[in-house]
């Protein structure tokens, strides 16, 4: 089994990236082979700040770190470091079909009614996505609702792939569902709204980075409605503020949410926003010291990325070969 996931370098990670995300890929790691990137290639298809993209890939990769991402187990590296994502993107490109990419929701959710103003990479990034997988002979994908349309596409153009050029290269991707439960992490202003590094207000989320008094302020100002907590979970439907609390509680504590209830049944947010303060101060405030260690020492961060840019190189050659060979490209 072997397991490839992606994330953009871009802004600072939070506690919804935390919970929904990292913790999962860190549990990964100790059930299959898992090659983790800063896909700082992704993050070209809008705007970008030049000066910024580097300092963030560092960034992203201190916190992923910090956070429990274990270079010795797992392969974490630079999107961009590996121009066989790019060349593989482009071979993909003569297999991918117009219709299936104008039917993916991201596109049309991302260039809303602008699509003939956005870029050309924000309406093929998908391409590449199926690139980032087939390169490394991924067997499974972590992802949420939102991105199994991906992985479906993905499969279509391996499938695709191998009948045009009657070849058996590329392994169709399944969705990883090992890594224990992603928690849905809702903005602390809005319980409808997921919790997002592009809210306007910094008080609707939990970054990593917060300190201790910043972070029990959040949570002491967080939205919630007068009614105390029930005994039963089906009567937090309806609450959104107040579901999306004591879920961050359970995912925080690893209680469910028949257990976090059990806890504070009848009680006020009073009582029991100290409480989640607390459990989150003591999850994130070990993450952000290492955090602070590894962002001092740059060196040692581009000497990992450059590493298992290496590893992740070795991985994927043979597979960028073979597809030149496939396409009738000499080599």
């Amino acid at each position: 089994m072997r397991v490839v996931s992606g994330i953009q370098p871009t802004g600072d990670l939070h506690l919804g990236n935390l919970l929904g995300a990292i913790l999962r890929w860190v549990r990964m790691q100790d059930e299959a082979q898992c090659l983790f990137f800063l896909a700082d290639l992704h993050a070209l298809t809008v705007d970008v700040d030049p000066g910024q993209l580097a300092k963030s890939v560092r960034e992203m990769a201190a916190a992923l770190i910090a956070s429990g991402i274990d270079p010795a187990k797992s392969i974490l590296f630079r999107q961009s470091a590996i121009p066989a994502h790019a060349e593989l993107a482009w071979i993909l490109q003569g297999t991918a079909r117009m219709g299936w990419l104008n039917r993916m929701t991201q596109w049309k959710d991302k260039a809303g009614k602008n699509k003939e103003g956005a870029s050309v990479g924000l309406f093929t990034y998908p391409v590449l996505q199926a690139a980032d997988i087939l390169l490394y002979q991924a067997t499974h994908v972590p992802v949420g609702e939102d991105q199994k349309q991906h992985i479906e596409l993905t499969r279509d153009i391996a499938i695709k792939f191998n009948t045009d050029f009657d070849v058996e290269l590329f392994v169709p991707p399944e969705p990883f569902i090992g890594g224990g439960t992603a928690a849905r992490v809702m903005s602390l202003r809005d319980g409808g709204a997921k919790m997002s590094k592009t809210d306007p207000s910094d008080m609707s989320r939990i970054n990593l980075i917060d300190d201790d008094d910043m972070i029990a302020q959040k949570i002491r100002k967080a939205k919630t409605d007068p009614e105390p907590l029930p005994d039963d979970p089906a009567l937090l439907e309806g609450r959104p503020e107040a579901k999306n609390l004591v879920g961050i509680y359970g995912a925080v504590t690893g209680d469910s949410v028949e257990q976090v209830l059990a806890r504070f049944a009848d009680q006020g947010f009073g009582s029991f926003k100290p409480a989640l303060a607390e459990a989150l101060i003591a999850l994130l405030k070990p993450i952000r010291s290492r955090l602070d260690e590894l962002r001092s020492d740059t060196a040692e961060l581009d000497r990992i990325l450059a590493d298992g840019a290496a590893r992740a190189s070795a991985l994927g050659a043979p597979t960028l070969a073979s597809a030149y060979t496939a396409v009738g490209l000499g080599r």
